[in-house]
């Protein structure tokens, strides 16, 4: 009888499929925001600085710690790719994927958005989502997904025949860090990194696992608030997209500005304080001594 091949089924096929999934990272013991504290803040929020994404193109923002930025949708529906570092130390910077390991493909109303490795700690929590309504389609999609990177000229470039197209999200990121610290071009594209795709909507197709992207919800009026839980620097793309119904990197897509809104609260929520970078002492197994 000839051996079976690794590559078919073996006869508990169905028995190993039916195991149960196991949660990677069990959350019951990780520090929780106090969401009626930040919400409180919202009926005394103070605007103090605007800033107007224009469409194909990135724009930078600041926020103090303790106070909050909205993303507003503003005319047509629009989605946008946002970096974030610390203010104080860029190489402290969003981590798109703990942050999904932590909170799941997408984020909504208290999550927070996470730093990358040694800091690991809440750099933003989400405290108003107008968009909290939609949840998860039939399709599986939903809104504000850390699952995606950010279009690119390189990918685009590799799936066109070598096209060149320059407004891609992470082009405008690159261009809108370099003016907004005087960076060399080159070190401005090294601090780039993977994105929140605030109000986009995708997911994953289940008969092929692909990443896809559909239409947004997002109306004009919509936006995304965020208490910022360190100093801030942002930069936020206006996705050459637009509503990423059909394509992206593109100059035929309808496009629209978006409006970023710094907020002071009249006071800090109770009980809150910056956080502290994560409590690892970073030996990793060797002796320090």
């Amino acid at each position: 009888m000839k051996p079976a091949a690794l590559t078919d089924a073996p006869a508990d096929a169905a028995t190993r499929r039916a195991i149960a999934p196991v949660v990677c990272y069990p959350v019951e013991t990780l520090p929780r925001p106090d969401l009626a504290a930040y919400r409180a803040l919202r009926p005394g929020l103070v605007p103090v600085a605007e800033v107007i994404v224009p469409p194909r193109e990135a724009a930078c923002f600041e926020v103090p710690a303790g106070h909050v930025f909205r993303i507003h949708s503003i005319e047509g529906p629009q989605v946008g790719d946002l970096n974030l570092w610390n203010a104080e130390n860029l190489d402290e910077a969003f981590f798109s994927g703990k942050t999904r390991a932590l909170n799941g493909t997408h984020v909504g109303l208290g999550d927070q958005l996470w730093s990358k490795l040694p800091w690991l700690r809440p750099m933003a929590t989400i405290i108003h989502d107008t968009l909290d309504w939609y949840g998860f389609d039939a399709f599986g999609g939903a809104c504000h997904d850390v699952i995606g990177t950010r279009c690119d000229p390189y990918t685009h470039a590799l799936l066109s025949d070598g096209g060149q197209y320059h407004h891609c999200c992470h082009s405008n990121l690159v261009r809108a860090l370099a003016a907004h610290r005087g960076l060399p071009l080159a070190e401005a594209e090294m601090r780039v990194h993977d994105v929140l795709n605030v109000f986009m909507c995708t997911g994953f197709l289940r008969e092929t696992g692909q990443y896809f992207m559909k239409a947004s919800p997002v109306r004009p009026g919509d936006y995304l608030e965020l208490f910022a839980e360190i100093p801030l620097l942002g930069a936020l793309s206006a996705c050459p997209g637009g509503d990423c119904s059909n394509t992206h990197s593109s100059d035929a897509a309808a496009c629209h500005p978006l409006r970023v809104e710094i907020l002071r609260p009249e006071a800090p929520p109770a009980g809150w304080t910056p956080p502290e970078p994560a409590p690892y002492d970073r030996s990793h197994g060797l002796n320090r001594g």
